[in-house]
């Protein structure tokens, strides 16, 4: 019976050494949010413009003396294919 109880414990004990293995390296895949990896930035807009027919992103942004990379990153949703009159676009902000 003195064997039963060690094969035991052993057996726990590598089940138990097994799960915190698994558990640290779940732990080190994730991101934490505490000074890991760039944290998402929401844009903010100070000035809009109104499309008009025939604008294109690339349009607006000369229009406007902007960067098209800078153009993307203050309207972060827009789709530049589908543009239609009225809509506004951001001409002026941030992007942290």
């Amino acid at each position: 019976m003195a064997q039963f109880n060690s094969k035991a414990s052993k057996f726990f004990y590598l089940v138990l050494i097994l799960t915190l293995l698994f558990m640290v390296s779940m732990a080190e895949s994730r991101q934490l949010g505490i000074g890991f990896g760039k944290a998402k930035s929401t844009p903010v807009c100070n000035s809009v413009y109104g499309a008009e027919d025939g604008d294109t992103c690339n349009i607006v942004a000369e229009k406007f003396k902007l960067s098209d990379d800078f153009f993307l990153e203050i309207n972060p949703n827009i789709n530049c294919n589908t543009i239609f009159v009225g809509q506004w676009l951001c001409t002026d902000g941030s992007a942290n």
